[in-house]
């Protein structure tokens, strides 16, 4: 298939989506149950970009092990969330035991 033609049908879907909510506007209306599943989108999609990154960091196979950079590095963030909400910290704390855990275990 012509890739121009496939990224332009996408392109053209992804337009009529977003211009159906501008043009329905308010007369759109969610139950309350798919208002409360809407806001664990934004949740869902970072999760499921940033887990296979940290589990399988060169894609081949999972890589659970404590030499796994990403690994160690996301875990650690996700203890500084939980313990203090702030996402400021959890993304330094989280980059400095990445890069330190970097340059300390792969040497």
């Amino acid at each position: 298939m012509n890739y121009v033609v496939l990224i332009f049908g996408m392109a053209v879907i992804t337009w009529v989506i977003r211009a159906a909510v501008f043009v329905l506007g308010e007369r759109l209306v969610f139950p309350p149950l798919a208002r409360t599943a809407l806001g664990f989108v934004p949740v869902t999609v970072l999760t499921a970009i940033i887990v296979p990154m940290a589990v399988s960091p060169h894609g081949a196979s999972a890589e659970l092990t404590w030499r796994n950079p990403q690994l160690v590095g996301a875990l650690a963030a996700v203890v500084v969330s939980a313990l203090t909400r702030r996402p400021l910290l959890t993304i330094a704390v989280g980059l400095t035991v990445f890069f330190v855990w970097q340059c300390v275990v792969l040497k």
